[in-house]
């Protein structure tokens, strides 16, 4: 790693943020770290942070489990235009839900995460009225924060995949299920709508 703009993706956002300061010489670092979701009066601090004069270079980490598309929106501006000796690396374990607009402008580093995950036990590439059915009678009783780890897992498949149209409206998707969950819809409902929504997006 180095301490350049870029979007990392990490399942371990502590860790990765301790690596990044192993690295600090003579660099400033402001951090902006989200449990969950990082706000539009996060995106608005970090922009005034970044308008801030400096002598020497501002590394701005901006780390959360789920940036929205309005925030990104919010943040691209500055993303693409930064004053100088600035740079922006922002931290999130779920490559899925960052807008190409952002993508096309930074570059992403992917970081593995340890150990091995079960098999998800649903094959993304072949979605089906038949399998959306019979993965959402299986996970009728899981709670929202492993429900967050399959919609995870689900968006990284559907990217490998490469069968779904990935525009916009489909990373707002996985955005949007993280957003469900986080507010208390009932985690089978999120995860049905979101495999439904996903099966229209199929490329045909």
């Amino acid at each position: 790693m180095r301490l350049v703009s870029q979007v990392i993706i990490s399942s371990n956002i502590d860790d990765t943020v301790i690596q990044l300061e192993g690295l600090q010489k003579n660099e400033r670092f402001v951090k902006i770290i989200k449990e969950d979701n990082f706000l539009v009066e996060d995106a608005k601090l970090a922009i005034e942070k970044a308008h801030m004069a400096s002598d020497e270079t501002t590394v701005i980490i901006l780390a959360a489990k789920t940036f929205s598309p309005v925030v990104q929106n919010k943040l691209l501006k500055v993303i693409e235009e930064p004053p100088p000796k600035k740079e922006f690396i922002l931290i999130t374990p779920n490559k899925a839900t960052i807008l190409d607009t952002i993508r096309s402008r930074l570059p992403i580093t992917i970081r593995d995460s340890s150990g091995e995950e079960e098999a998800l036990e649903l094959d993304v590439s072949q979605l089906s009225l038949a399998t959306v059915y019979e993965f959402v009678q299986t996970h009728k009783r899981t709670d929202a924060k492993t429900m967050k780890s399959l919609v995870e897992r689900i968006s990284k498949e559907a990217i490998y995949s490469q069968v779904y149209n990935l525009d916009e409206k489909t990373l707002n998707l996985f955005s949007n299920a993280f957003i469900a969950l986080d507010v208390g819809s009932p985690p089978p409902f999120v995860l049905n709508t979101l495999l439904l929504k996903l099966l229209a997006r199929k490329k045909r």
